[in-house]
C-alpha cells in the first residue's frame, strides 16, 4: 500500500476574501501536481475524504477546501453572505496562495465555482476542470429538492440516527450505514444535545440568486475556456439530465463527457471507485 493512503491528511488554511479564515485538508507531497477539491453546498471538505486519499496515493497532492460558511471554514458576515461571485473569490484568494497551477475538482456548487474561478486567473493557474454532477442550466426541479432536503432539517436532529434516517431518505439509491462514525464529520452537536448540520444555515435562508439570470453569464465562461473540461453525470441524477448534459456540450464543445452509471448527484460518494478512477485518468 503507498504511504500516503495510510496518513491523515494535514490541516491546511487560507485566507479567503475579504480575510475570511478558511480551513483544508492535504494530502501528498509538494512537488506533485496539485488538484484542488471543491465540495458542493451544504457538505464539508469530509465528503472528499476518499477521493483525496486515492488521488493523492496516484501521486497527487490533494487540497480539498471548507468554503465559506461550511465545516471549520468561518461564518460570513455582512450582506450578500454566500452569493457564488464570493465563493469564487475566496478559492481566486487560495490559488494566489498556493501560488501554482491547480485542477480544480468541482462538486454541484464547487462546480460553478470552479468555472468562474478559471475564467478570472486564466489557463495558467488553472490548468484543467472537472464537474461533477453540474452544469450553469440545470434541473430546476432537481435543484429545488436539493434545497427544500436542506431547509427542513435546519431545528437539527436529536440522535444521529434520525440524521441517518433523513439521508436514507433523500438518498434512497444508497445503502443506509450501520455505522455512523463518518456522520459525524459533517454534523455537530451543540449544547442542547441536538446535532446540526456543519454549516451555516444563512447559506440557505439568504435569497437564492435565480439560476436562469446566472446561466447565460456561466455558460459563456465555460464556453471562452481555454483548458480541458470534464463533466462528470451521474446516470441517476435529477440535477443534471441527459438533456441539460447535452445542451452544456454544444455549447461547451471541447468538453469531455463521462456518465457514472449508478450514481445521483452525489457522484463521488456513490461510487468513489470509479468516479476516482475518471479523476485520474483526466489529471
Amino acid at each position: 500500500m503507498n504511504r500516503t493512503e495510510t496518513l491523515d491528511p494535514r490541516p491546511v488554511s487560507f485566507t479567503g476574501h475579504g480575510g475570511l479564515r478558511l480551513a483544508g485538508d492535504e494530502w501528498g507531497d509538494k512537488g506533485r501536481p496539485l488538484v484542488l477539491l471543491l465540495h458542493g453546498g451544504g457538505q464539508t471538505r469530509h465528503s472528499w475524504k476518499g477521493t483525496g486519499e486515492r488521488l493523492a496515493a496516484r501521486n497527487l497532492r490533494v487540497i480539498a477546501l471548507d468554503a465559506r460558511g461550511h465545516g471549520d471554514s468561518e461564518w460570513a458576515t455582512g450582506s450578500a453572505l454566500y452569493s457564488l461571485e464570493l465563493f469564487a473569490a475566496d478559492v481566486v484568494s487560495v490559488i494566489r496562495q498556493l501560488d501554482e497551477p491547480v485542477v480544480i475538482v468541482g462538486a454541484s456548487l464547487g462546480g460553478l465555482t470552479g468555472i468562474l474561478v478559471a475564467d478570472e486567473v486564466g489557463d495558467d493557474l488553472v490548468r484543467k476542470l472537472v464537474l461533477v454532477d453540474i452544469v450553469p442550466r440545470m434541473e430546476r426541479k432537481g435543484g429545488l429538492r436539493v434545497r427544500d432536503f436542506m431547509l427542513r432539517h435546519l431545528d437539527g436532529f436529536a440522535r444521529l440516527e434520525d440524521a441517518a434516517d433523513a439521508i436514507a431518505d433523500y438518498m434512497p439509491h444508497r445503502t443506509r450505514p450501520s455505522n455512523l462514525d463518518g456522520l459525524q464529520r459533517n454534523l455537530r452537536q451543540r449544547d442542547n444535545g441536538r446535532w446540526y448540520w456543519h454549516w451555516d444555515p444563512r447559506f440557505v435562508q439568504e435569497p437564492m440568486d435565480d439560476p436562469a439570470e446566472q446561466a447565460n453569464d456561466i455558460e459563456l465562461k465555460a464556453a471562452n475556456l481555454r483548458i480541458p473540461l470534464l463533466l462528470i453525470r451521474g446516470a441517476i441524477s435529477d440535477v443534471v439530465s441527459r438533456h441539460s448534459a447535452r445542451r452544456f456540450l454544444e455549447t461547451v464543445p471541447s468538453a469531455q463527457y463521462i456518465e457514472l452509471d449508478g450514481a445521483a448527484h452525489t457522484a463521488p460518494g456513490d461510487d468513489n471507485d470509479s468516479f476516482t478512477s475518471v479523476v485520474v485518468e483526466f489529471v
